[in-house]
């Protein structure tokens, strides 16, 4: 079988010219009777051009700990999942979208998982028995054994107190997160019972656990204002909790800030347009996605047997739900 250099010997020419030529390359600066010369060769010698298989397109699987009807309700992950669909669009992958109740035998084509969400241990289980290379976003099950790429919450948490307890207050509840006997407590609900406590504040009947939508948020602001507890302030676990709780506040002739005041968590697009407008952290959920990207690249690329966790930063977004009823008087 004649090979290329066989070519470029019978028709006087270099390798590299040949291959330019039979490639059809027309910025190739050649005369008609070298180019002829080049044809005739490799006629004469039955050569062939090797085609080279093309690459085949990365598959990147995706797969949420939530549902498509709860997405819509918090646009915190509807924001991550654009991210991830986008950054992995932009590189020319393809997106797989996946459900842990499928047969691990569909995964078979997939390259890599992003898992997004925060998953129990069995779905984590689950997770790694598909042998691929995994990131988690917005939770690290395993440090040690999976990359993952998280928001500081407590931080984030820590900020949303200190702010609160510097404006004076004291009575400060907390809404939304797990349901009673769910398997792990946030970290934000975490960091305000540990603030509340360190500052003689804590009381059960001030945190109010039961979900992360608009409708939980309103139940659970009117199931406190029932309780008649005097408080001053809440910290909703998400923006989209704080929503529920201006309305609750409002349909008790209650105002925002001079009555109660109101912080969020996540700084989704609607908070600056809220009435007035929500004191929040900003979780940039974007980067967060993006990262969670390149992280399932570099692992699919290099093999990496080394895990890596990285936080994202937080920042206290101060608008005009809050207002100071004192300041620090301790």
């Amino acid at each position: 079988m004649a090979l290329i250099k066989d070519v470029a010997e019978r028709a006087g020419v270099s390798i590299g010219t040949v291959s330019r030529v039979l490639n059809y390359d027309e910025t190739i600066n050649v005369t008609d009777d070298t180019r002829k010369r080049i044809f005739e060769a490799a006629q004469e010698l039955e050569y062939t051009p090797i085609q080279h298989k093309k690459k085949r397109k990365q598959k990147i699987g995706l797969i949420y700990s939530y549902s498509l009807e709860e997405e819509l309700e918090d646009i915190y992950y509807l924001s991550a999942r654009v991210a991830i669909e986008k950054t992995i669009q932009d590189g020319k992958e393809s997106v797989v979208h996946l459900s842990l109740s499928q047969n691990l035998e569909k995964l078979k084509g997939i390259d890599g998982i992003i898992a997004l969400g925060t998953f129990h241990k069995d779905e984590v289980k689950m997770i790694r028995q598909a042998n691929k290379p995994v990131v988690f976003a917005d939770c690290s099950p395993d440090e040690d054994s999976f990359d993952s790429v998280v928001i500081n919450l407590e931080k984030g948490a820590r900020k949303v107190m200190n702010y609160l307890y510097d404006l004076g207050h004291r009575k400060i509840a907390f809404l939304g997160g797990n349901l009673p006997g769910e398997e792990a407590v946030d970290f934000r609900e975490r960091e305000y019972e540990l603030f509340m406590r360190n500052h003689d504040c804590f009381s059960e009947e001030l945190v109010m656990a039961g979900g992360y939508t608009p409708k939980d948020g309103y139940h659970m602001m009117s199931e406190l204002l029932q309780k008649k507890q005097g408080v001053t302030a809440v910290f909703a676990i998400n923006d989209s909790v704080a929503v529920g709780c201006y309305k609750a506040i409002y349909e008790n002739s209650l105002r925002i800030p001079e009555d109660i005041s109101v912080v969020g968590f996540n700084d989704i697009p609607t908070a600056q347009f809220m009435l007035p407008p929500l004191t929040t952290i900003k979780t940039h959920v974007d980067l967060m996605g993006e990262t969670a990207v390149a992280l399932i690249r570099e692992k699919i690329s290099m093999q990496r047997t080394v895990s890596k966790k990285i936080v994202i930063p937080t920042a206290l977004v101060v608008r005009e739900s809050c207002c100071d009823i004192g300041g620090n008087t301790d």
